[in-house]
């Protein structure tokens, strides 16, 4: 009688704690934008195949995010961050695991269409909008 209490007990215990989780957000963080760059011209491209593209400063929590692409002949050959947050050892740490992660993803998907990393919500939402943008300046 003594065991069926506990493990009764234990099960509405582990029950409880399983219900007070927060499911995974599903909406990206917020992000502010600052108006966009300015391609190396000095004016914002459309329908160019080849060059490198400056993607928007992206304003994230933990400090702003630039990327800048290469294209060749329609193709993604290159991305490179401009600005990635820098405010402190935890955030240069983070920028550090997550760029190479995101252009790594960003050249095989050929596109803005990638997965963000996993603890660098921010940082990854930032890349991915600063990269869909550079990517709209060179008409990709």
């Amino acid at each position: 009688m003594r065991r069926a209490v506990l493990t009764l007990l234990s099960t509405a215990a582990g029950i409880v704690l399983l219900l007070s989780l927060k499911p995974h957000q599903s909406t990206p963080p917020a992000v502010a934008t600052r108006p966009p760059s300015s391609s190396p011209s000095g004016h914002p491209s459309q329908g160019t195949t080849n060059g490198t593209f400056t993607g928007d400063v992206i304003d994230t929590q933990y400090g702003p995010v630039q990327v800048a692409v290469t294209v060749e002949q329609g193709r993604l050959t290159a991305v490179r961050a401009v600005q990635v947050p820098s405010g402190s050892g935890r955030d240069q740490e983070i920028a550090a695991y997550a760029v190479p992660r995101l252009t790594q993803e960003a050249l095989g998907a050929q596109s803005a269409h990638i997965d963000a990393v996993s603890g660098a919500s921010y940082t990854s939402e930032g890349y991915i909008q600063s990269l869909q943008s550079a990517l709209d300046r060179a008409g990709v």
